[in-house]
């Protein structure tokens, strides 16, 4: 009797085995798991990756944060961000490294544009250039109303002048008020970083120095400079050639059909929307307002799609017109 016992027992053993050998290799070979142990084993869909290479300018004043934390919020996307200026950022579309940029040279945008790099091209914001310096004013340019007279005071003076040099926008634009003032610069009162806009900055305030920066930035990194604006722009009834409007433009996908152009497309009239104009506008640093909303206008802006020096210049009604007059902001 004890002996049939032991051979029962020893069966319902084996029974009970074989089925925990068959819960485990089910599991393993894709059976239905129930319960929230299997659902958290469930991987989760990755979401798709927008590449965007930028300006430092966007990113250094934290308004990248801003609009990126709520198009990724709203459309389930991640935004891969290359924030290295814009003849950087021009760069990676040229060689398809990304998917969309946004930037700050018309100029070099053009050309980015004529060369088939580049398509859609859409105003976004402004603000703009202002000089900096030191307290103390050694080339005596404060308050002056024409940057370009005030950069050639400062050569003639050989006052320390500290430069990006990295062919970013604003690079770019103090090149162009270094030429319009018959100045080539260099020596040892002439120095360049190499570096983005909050670095040079950083740099300028310990030499007391010189620089040209955008006012987003400045306005960001204010309180840990011993810099003064000294030259305004615009926005404060300033020189006009101080003007900085920002644009993005998607990578051509017929040059790179592997970049995402339906993101770039997305992100685009994301940024150009109503609610990515009021992201823009109200962006504030210390109370005060650091980028202009440029996309939604009373009036349509033509020569804001295509490279001027292919289509020429367009008035308000979209009529062609050959006349001795600057092209509209941006």
């Amino acid at each position: 009797m004890r002996r049939e016992v032991v051979l029962v027992c020893m069966a319902l053993l084996l029974v009970i085995a074989g089925c925990t050998q068959q819960v485990e290799q089910g599991a393993g070979v894709g059976a239905a798991p129930a319960g929230a142990e299997a659902n958290a084993q469930t991987p989760e869909k990755e979401s798709p990756v927008l590449v965007l290479a930028t300006t430092t300018s966007t990113y250094n004043s934290g308004l990248l944060d801003v609009l990126n934390a709520e198009f990724q919020k709203k459309y389930g996307v991640t935004v891969e961000v290359h924030a290295v200026g814009t003849g950087a950022a021009l760069r990676m579309g040229r060689d398809g490294e990304v998917d969309v940029v946004l930037v700050h040279a018309r100029t070099k945008e053009d050309k980015f544009l004529e060369e088939g790099w580049g398509i859609n091209r859409r105003n976004v914001m402004y603000n703009d250039f202002v000089l900096v310096g030191p307290a103390d004013d050694p080339a005596g340019v404060r308050g002056m109303s024409n940057v370009t007279e005030a950069f050639r005071k400062i050569a003639e003076a050989r006052a320390r002048f500290i430069s990006r040099g990295d062919g970013s926008g604003t690079h770019t634009k103090e090149l162009a008020i270094w030429q319009l003032a018959g100045v080539t610069p260099g020596g040892e009162w002439y120095e360049e970083t190499g570096q983005g806009m909050g670095n040079t900055l950083r740099i300028a305030s310990e030499k007391q120095a010189y620089t040209l920066t955008d006012r987003g930035t400045f306005l960001a990194y204010r309180g840990k400079l011993e810099l003064e604006i000294m030259v305004e722009g615009p926005v404060r009834g300033g020189d006009p050639l101080l003007a900085n409007p920002y644009a993005v433009i998607a990578v051509n996908p017929k040059k790179y059909p592997e970049r995402n152009y339906e993101l770039a497309m997305l992100y685009i009239g994301f940024l150009t929307s109503p609610e990515g104009q009021r992201l823009i506008e109200s962006y504030k640093k210390n109370g005060e307002q650091l980028f202009y909303p440029d996309a939604l206008v009373d009036r349509e802006n033509y020569n804001q799609y295509l490279p001027v020096t292919i289509h020429g210049l367009y008035n308000e009604e979209g009529e062609p017109y050959t006349g001795i007059t600057l092209p509209p902001k941006g």
